[in-house]
């Protein structure tokens, strides 16, 4: 495999180019590093580093040269950055996705693997949500994460392209930036509680989620590349924690006694999310899950 990661430098495309370059692939990174950093990637002589935007088309086309598969990564992650300019959020969601998706048609590319969303499902009637769940989403991203799914089903009817959308779950590890405005509540929480800070939790933590580790996401990556499977796949875990038991593990890893102060609820937050992975472990097979105690451990050792 030849393989075109956008977004190769990020938080989960930087960890994908590691496992694509251990499992043999060439990797060409595309990335315009307004967030990435060309520090998170290895040294390799399969790895190729193209530095621009994906809105930009013939940028794309030179990223798209020899590649035989695209993990499509790039993208304008923060909900609330999509709330606040939806134009722009657009213009990489839709626009740039397009311009990669278009140019990956006609450089009649084998495969193409693209970041979906938990968020197309907003405020879930039922749980576990499966791939059948109501798609009904709350933000200008979860909309632009929909359309993506829309474009990809249309293009394999069209043009007979070979797609797949991974909608990720709550993605934590190393590598994720705690002052980022994308970054998840793990990274958040751990880096107040090293720093012997007090954690925000808005309400009463009860909130559930699913939280998957990144280097099991890029795993999974990987075998989303080589498997022939069309649609769209949950990526989680299967298991979901209240907020609080995720605060009381990564105390616990931290060896420390966490000072929480409560707020008031955030506006739009979903109560409870929980994940059934049952067409990943169908399409990919068992994969050995890093349990979050050992995760969380990795995250708080990481010097990255």
């Amino acid at each position: 495999m030849h393989v075109l990661i956008t977004g190769g430098a990020g938080f989960i495309g930087s960890h994908s180019a590691e496992t694509l370059l251990a499992a043999g692939a060439r990797v060409t990174v595309l990335d315009n590093f307004s967030s990435g950093k060309r520090t998170n990637l290895p040294a390799s002589p399969g790895l190729s580093v193209i530095c621009g935007d994906i809105r930009d088309p013939s940028t794309v086309d030179q990223a798209l040269a020899g590649v035989s598969h695209v993990l499509h990564l790039a993208a304008q992650v923060s909900v609330p950055a999509s709330v606040a300019d939806p134009l722009v959020s657009s213009q990489h969601n839709i626009q740039g996705f397009l311009n990669v998706f278009d140019g990956a048609r006609r450089a009649k590319v084998a495969r193409f693997v693209y970041a979906s969303s938990a968020a197309v499902y907003g405020v879930p009637t039922q749980l576990p949500i499966d791939e059948e769940s109501p798609v009904a989403p709350l933000s200008p991203y979860g909309l632009e994460k929909s359309i993506n799914d829309q474009y990809a089903a249309l293009y394999r009817e069209l043009y007979g392209l070979s797609t797949l959308g991974l909608r990720y779950f709550n993605v934590y590890g190393p590598r994720q930036d705690p002052a980022s405005p994308y970054a998840g509540v793990i990274s958040r929480f751990a880096a107040a509680m090293v720093k012997g800070e007090t954690l925000r939790v808005f309400g009463d933590g009860g909130q559930t989620r699913d939280f998957i580790f990144v280097r099991d996401v890029a795993r999974l990556n990987l075998r989303a590349l080589e498997s022939p499977a069309t649609g769209v796949c949950n990526i989680a875990t299967g298991h979901s924690v209240t907020l609080l038991e995720l605060i009381g593990s990564l105390a616990e890893c931290a060896g420390c006694t966490p000072h929480i102060h409560h707020e008031s609820p955030a506006s739009g937050d979903i109560r409870h999310s929980a994940a059934s992975p049952r067409r990943m472990l169908e399409l990919f097979g068992p994969l050995a899950m890093t349990p979050l105690p050992d995760g969380l451990q990795q995250l708080l050792a990481s010097p990255e």
